[in-house]
């Protein structure tokens, strides 16, 4: 699995926070401030919840993607590197007996 699209996705929301454009949903969000980006993370958390007990296997993987973005719009609020983040994920990997 490549995270490089989560790569991608971060360098744009970080560059929209640095220079934001009138038509960003992005920069709007973070316009608004933390009320609003923790709201949208609160609404896309229970709508995956929702599609988990019962939705399809696309909404599931759509919801997904929503809590995903807009956690990652949160960190970049706060000038946590989504890196760091991968990091703390590595770092709770144990390694395999093979390994």
């Amino acid at each position: 699995m490549s995270t490089k699209i989560l790569e991608e996705v971060f360098e744009v929301i970080k560059d929209r926070k640095q220079n934001p454009r009138e038509d960003s949903y992005v920069s709007a969000l973070l316009k608004h401030g933390e009320e609003k980006i923790l709201g949208k993370i609160r609404e896309e958390s229970l709508e995956l919840l929702e599609a988990s007990e019962q939705g399809s296997e696309k909404e599931i993987i759509h919801e997904s993607a929503d809590v995903i973005f807009h956690v990652m719009v949160m960190l970049a609020s706060k000038d946590i590197d989504f890196e760091e983040v991968m990091e703390e994920l590595r770092g709770r990997r144990k390694p395999r007996e093979s390994e």
